[in-house]
């Protein structure tokens, strides 16, 4: 067999890391819609073009109309869009995208199940859609037609019960659904209930059936909403709305289950005021954490132990703007998008890839009531 010389090595090398800076260095645009409340000035989702070169955003207008489509979704292939619509008879919508104009199509809408759907996502095949109804406590999974249109729910399972505060956990309160990366199964929060769900999913079929364990508790009274996976999917962490906290868990990809082992407050010590939790992320190295604040109205940086999954504050961003119920990094995972529901704007942070802490990047857009936030590549 012949070998390479070391100079010939060498220049192989370069080669090669040439080749990776030139294709790191290609810029793709993006399309971004946000999902809102349409109490207000909104008139339903809409979309913006991400320059990823000088990570400017253009306004395109109302993408789609539709009634409070707080949380948005992406298929696998990124061609269809699914939305909630966050009303007392809960509708799930399905939308072709149209990449040159922005503007959706829409294919179909069904019922969700349930009252309030606050959150939705598709499984990795493409063929399901799982939706949690938070006013009505229940979950329900959706068949997805060859076309991207919805089925009427396959399957559904509501909970009972109640938990420790008496002014927002007299019943459950779906918050969540999410699915790890075997895609077995689904992770359901209960804001309500201070439990997390865990189901074992037929894709195929769109049905659930419980997980044994049937549910994790976190402490009493302290609201669980989202959670995030670590890209190693050792760790599982949950941002606690109503405690303004997170919970950090192992978890089993085998079973599907999750052991708590950390609770750490999202606020700093000398903060008292009024204060609610809302959204959380794992940046693509699994070595940040990220939360959002409303009512301190900030984005909490936490560092994570690569021995021991535990987090450590490192430090607190104004948004600059009120109310951020969601935010997102963008696929570089070199900036922050921040949405600013009560000041209807949309501020940039750079992220520091070293630290995580964040600084604001000097840009923002204004949009009414943004409340969630997709990317999704031009074509």
């Amino acid at each position: 067999m012949r070998t390479l010389s070391s100079s010939a090595l060498l220049l192989a090398n370069l080669l090669a890391c040439a080749a990776a800076t030139k294709a790191a260095s290609i810029k793709t645009d993006y399309l971004v819609f946000t999902g809102t409340f349409t109490t207000k000035d909104s008139k339903g989702i809409y979309a913006f073009r991400y320059h990823s070169s000088n990570h400017e955003l253009t306004p395109l207008g109302l993408a789609a109309a539709i009634a409070s489509p707080s949380f948005i979704a992406l298929g696998p292939d990124e061609h269809y869009l699914y939305s909630v619509s966050a009303v007392a008879e809960g509708t799930v919508s399905a939308f072709r995208i149209d990449f040159k104009s922005g503007k959706l199509t829409l294919l179909n809408t069904v019922s969700s199940h349930g009252g309030g759907p606050c959150h939705l996502l598709v499984d990795k095949t493409g063929k399901s859609l799982f939706v949690a109804n938070f006013r009505t406590g229940s979950t329900a999974a959706l068949r997805i037609r060859d076309d991207g249109s919805l089925q009427e729910p396959a399957s559904f399972f509501q909970a009972t019960g109640s938990s420790k505060d008496p002014a927002k956990q007299t019943g459950p309160h779906e918050h969540s659904v999410n699915i790890p990366r075997n895609n077995r199964f689904l992770l359901v929060t209960d804001l309500g209930l201070d439990k997390i769900f865990s189901y074992r999913i037929d894709t195929a079929k769109a049905l659930l059936t419980a997980n044994d364990p049937p549910f994790v508790t976190v402490q009493p009274g302290a609201g669980p909403r989202h959670l995030a996976f670590t890209p190693d999917e050792r760790y599982v962490y949950v941002i606690n709305e109503i405690q303004s906290s997170v919970s950090a868990f192992h978890y089993d990809a085998a079973s599907g289950s999750l052991h708590e082992f950390q609770n750490v407050s999202a606020l700093p010590e000398y903060y008292s005021g009024e204060n609610t939790g809302a959204e959380i992320e794992v940046d693509s190295s699994g070595r940040f954490v990220y939360t959002s604040n409303r009512g301190y109205d900030s984005i909490a940086q936490f560092s994570i132990d690569s021995r021991t999954g535990s987090l450590t504050l490192v430090g607190q961003t104004p948004t600059g703007g009120k109310t951020p119920r969601y935010f997102a990094l963008d696929p570089s995972g070199q900036y922050l998008f921040a949405a600013n529901q009560d000041s209807d704007n949309i501020v940039l942070f750079h992220v520091d890839q070293k630290t995580g802490r964040l600084t604001p990047a000097g840009k923002s857009v204004q949009t009414p009531s943004p409340v969630c936030i997709k990317f999704v590549a031009v074509r």
